[in-house]
């Protein structure tokens, strides 16, 4: 999420907190620790943490203790880190509610299909001959590439699933990114695309993605990719071009996918995957590391038994 630059100082009296710098430094941007970039703000709040965002690629940091601060960067103390980031998030991006099915502010290229049930929020923008089939719901700030086609039901840019546990509640973390989804991509029913938090979602051009497919805020999809029935891809994955994931895989968050992989169905990948590398089972292994270990696991009632004989 980038802004107009704001000062330390400036920043810092939003949400009433210390800060540790030149007043005058500037912050040209706020975004969550997996997509920051230099003049970014981020928060941390947990001492397993601090190296990382101290580290970061972001020049400010909310942190909830007083530490040595990075030639060049800035602190601002806070107790709450998180409820503070939020607190900033929406002051830059206050949230705007369209009550219209398709918002004024839309805007639509040629030969739009835009079918009955639809929503289109503020600010989204679709490209030609893309097809909405019904019930589609588009939320604020996404934009659809051209020759895109969305089925019935699916939801583009709903917020993104963090919160931070308190003693009575779950707190959300405000979700003020986007989601693009690029040229000639296809979308299955009763599909989700959960919007960055404070960056992109992105679907690369050309991918094609079957019914029930839920991606995750942060995600980052390459072109040609071909994903089937019930995949599950957690936050901030980073996958390459032309991968293709089979039905009911499930990704963990944070993972890297290089370019022309294959996850086999009902696989649940926790590590990262290599180009052109086939993985499979749960969890996930290079399939013929993962077929060998499977080979030698239905052994195993044969050697007991021989055992036992003795």
């Amino acid at each position: 999420m980038q802004i107009n630059p704001v000062s330390l100082k400036n920043i810092a009296a939003l949400i009433n907190s210390k800060y540790i710098g030149n007043e005058n430094h500037l912050i040209t941007g706020i975004n969550e620790i997996h997509r920051v970039k230099r003049g970014d703000l981020v928060f941390v709040d947990h001492p397993k943490y601090y190296d990382k965002a101290l580290n970061s690629a972001a020049s400010t940091i909310i942190i909830n203790k007083e530490v040595d601060c990075p030639l060049g960067k800035a602190l601002i103390i806070h107790s709450e880190p998180f409820t503070a980031f939020n607190e900033l998030t929406k002051h830059f991006e206050p949230k705007k509610y369209s009550k219209e099915n398709i918002s004024p502010s839309a805007k639509l290229g040629k030969n739009v299909v835009i079918m009955p049930g639809c929503f289109i929020g503020n600010n989204v923008i679709i490209g030609d001959n893309s097809v909405l089939y019904p019930n589609v719901v588009v939320y604020d700030g996404c934009s659809i590439g051209k020759n895109v086609s969305i089925h019935a039901n699916t939801t583009i840019g709903s917020d993104a699933f963090y919160f931070k546990k308190r003693d009575a509640r779950f707190e959300p973390l405000n979700t003020c990114g986007t989601v693009i989804i690029e040229d000639d991509v296809m979308i299955g029913s009763n599909c989700t695309i959960d919007k960055g938090v404070t960056a992109v979602t992105k679907i690369g051009r050309g991918s094609i993605l079957d019914n029930q497919v839920h991606i995750g805020h942060d995600v980052e999809i390459g072109e040609m990719c071909l994903f089937a029935a019930q995949v599950g891809i957690a936050g901030c994955c980073t996958i390459g071009k032309k991968v293709t994931m089979w039905g009911q895989v499930g990704i963990s968050s944070g993972i890297t996918i290089e370019d022309g992989a294959t996850i086999l169905a009902q696989s649940g990948l926790g590590e990262n995957v290599k180009t052109g590398t086939t993985y499979f089972g749960t969890p996930a292994a290079p399939v013929k590391d993962k077929m060998r270990e499977l080979f030698a696991t239905k052994q195993l009632p044969q050697l007991i038994n021989k055992l036992y004989d003795k």
